[in-house]
């Protein structure tokens, strides 16, 4: 467990240092990511990038349980 929370600190305080690079990728603007924006409220629902870093947590997990 320590292990863990050591690596996801990391990866945080890497993205978080590397953040005005990884704002100019095309996450969160794939085709498939709900945006209904009204005069009054805007939603944003981003199913397909959800979908995606799913994919690659799960593929990273079982790479490291190997």
């Amino acid at each position: 467990m320590n292990r863990t929370l050591i690596l996801f600190g990391t990866v945080f305080i890497v993205a978080g240092a590397l953040w005005p690079l990884l704002r100019r990728l095309p996450f969160f603007h794939l085709p498939g990511d709900i945006v209904i924006d009204r005069p009054s409220f805007k939603v944003f629902i981003p199913l397909t990038t959800m979908l995606l870093i799913s994919l690659v947590i799960s593929i990273v997990t079982w790479l490291s349980r190997r």
